[in-house]
């Protein structure tokens, strides 16, 4: 049931994964499932919720981010990342994208890091840590620093800003046009882009917004 939710969904998106992928995201699933009932990684518990809220939610934003990458190899850092959405499934999909996920629960990031050993994802790690203490030091730093659900844009860049590299953008995926976030950014932050998704099977709107220091826009 899920497999067949999964590859309908990915059909729509225009996402055309390798069995092999398609099997390390149910994989993946289940390994939620399976540390949720210890770690409480999130709060839907129905698989095939799952499916809808979780992978094809992180998956709609796969599309716009190789857009914005180019698919070149990018390093990119998920603030926030909870259970790992959307940095696990951006790892496993996007092999050229080095995926680091970084949260202040000591649980979830070594959840993460269990994930990558189990799916033997050699550009996914998990840092326990806070994101203002991840500096970018002489050129490193990421290319795209995403959040999912995670706090207000002005907080999200705020905390962040210090891990983008030069030309960095900031990827905010969020539900409903976050107008008045946007209203209350400061002159340091340009929103670029506004890009509206549709996730297949779930009714909600859903949006990524994307942002990078306004000396570069």
């Amino acid at each position: 049931m899920s497999r067949a939710v999964l590859t309908e969904g990915l059909q729509a998106l225009g996402l055309g994964l390798s069995d092999e992928q398609v099997d390390h995201l149910l994989d993946y699933l289940a390994l939620l499932q399976k540390w949720n009932k210890v770690y409480n990684l999130t709060a839907v518990r129905d698989p095939a919720e799952m499916v809808t809220h979780h992978l094809l939610d992180s998956l709609a934003a796969i599309g716009p981010l190789l857009r914005q990458t180019g698919g070149q190899q990018v390093k990119l850092l998920d603030v926030g990342s909870g259970g790992g959405l959307p940095g696990v499934v951006i790892a496993i999909t996007c092999p050229q994208i080095n995926v680091t996920c970084v949260d202040t629960v000591g649980k979830k990031a070594a959840f993460i890091q269990q994930a990558a050993a189990s799916l033997k994802l050699p550009n996914l790690r998990g840092v326990h840590a806070r994101v203002e203490s991840l500096k970018a030091e002489e050129g490193g730093g990421f290319d795209v620093v995403c959040s999912r659900a995670f706090a207000s844009l002005v907080d999200f860049t705020a905390w962040s800003v210090s891990a983008l590299k030069p030309g960095a953008v900031w990827m905010a995926m969020k539900g409903k046009h976050p107008s008045e976030e946007i209203a209350a950014l400061p002159v340091s932050v340009s929103v670029f882009h506004v890009e509206q998704l549709v996730v297949p099977g779930l009714d909600a709107e859903r949006c990524i917004v994307w942002l990078r220091p306004a000396s570069l826009a």
